[in-house]
């Protein structure tokens, strides 16, 4: 393995403190003040906009977003709209390009292809509607944004997420798809966290980089306490 860097697990945090969080992570990167970092965690329920969004996928009005405990958020990662929250599972990659975007999110896709076969999970990626679907049913999104060939944002599984909540939206801008979950094709899941560590080997292997674990450091909690 040519490359190093770590991975930390957040538990569950506000979108908008992990976004700075990224961007800061990204700055350390190109400064040469900081390792490579895939960044996992869930999120309070949210629904974001990428750089393609269109206002009407988002079929929900803000007074009801609010009054269902949903927050709304603009994201820079690309793709259009879609939802995070519990029991979802969300990577975020702050990576350089060995190569180019796509072979970044196959990487990605590769890692997590391996950890859902394990759950007995045949998925594959769409490179046409970038994440990766279980026959015409999406169970995992992609979406990234890449500046100086450093990659932030990238995946979200749902685990034992609500798809309810989908119900709110247009999932990725594609009206006539479905989403799933680990949960409801194989009637029980693990918890997010019991699968982090075996997501961060998965990932190491895909990219063929040496990930060690890192406890979240004072630095960051306090960083993620200031944006919230």
């Amino acid at each position: 393995m040519s490359a190093s860097g770590k991975w930390i697990w957040l538990g569950r945090v506000p979108f908008v403190a992990t976004a700075a969080l990224q961007e800061h992570l990204r700055e350390e990167i190109l400064l040469a003040a900081g390792p490579e970092t895939l960044v996992l965690c869930e999120h309070d329920p949210v629904v974001t906009l990428g750089r393609s969004a269109r206002p009407e996928h988002v079929l929900a009005s803000p007074e009801e977003l609010a009054n269902s405990g949903v927050a709304l958020a603009h994201a820079s990662r690309g793709g259009d709209v879609t939802y995070h929250g519990p029991g979802q599972l969300v990577g975020y990659p702050i990576f350089r390009l060995r190569r180019g975007v796509l072979a970044h999110m196959e990487a990605m896709a590769d890692a997590l292809t391996v950890v859902l076969a394990r759950l007995g999970i045949a998925a594959r990626f769409r490179r046409d509607c970038p994440g990766l679907w279980v026959g015409d049913d999406k169970i995992c999104a992609f979406g990234v944004h890449v500046r100086h060939r450093v990659a932030i944002h990238g995946f979200a599984l749902n685990v034992t997420t609500d798809l309810a909540a989908f119900a709110r939206i247009v999932p990725c801008g594609l009206r006539n798809s479905r989403v799933t979950s680990v949960a409801k094709l194989v009637g029980s899941a693990p918890t997010c966290a019991a699968l982090v560590a075996e997501l961060a080997a998965a990932f190491a292997s895909s990219f063929k980089m040496s990930l060690r674990q890192e406890a979240t450091t004072r630095s960051q909690e306090s960083r993620l306490q200031f944006v919230i």
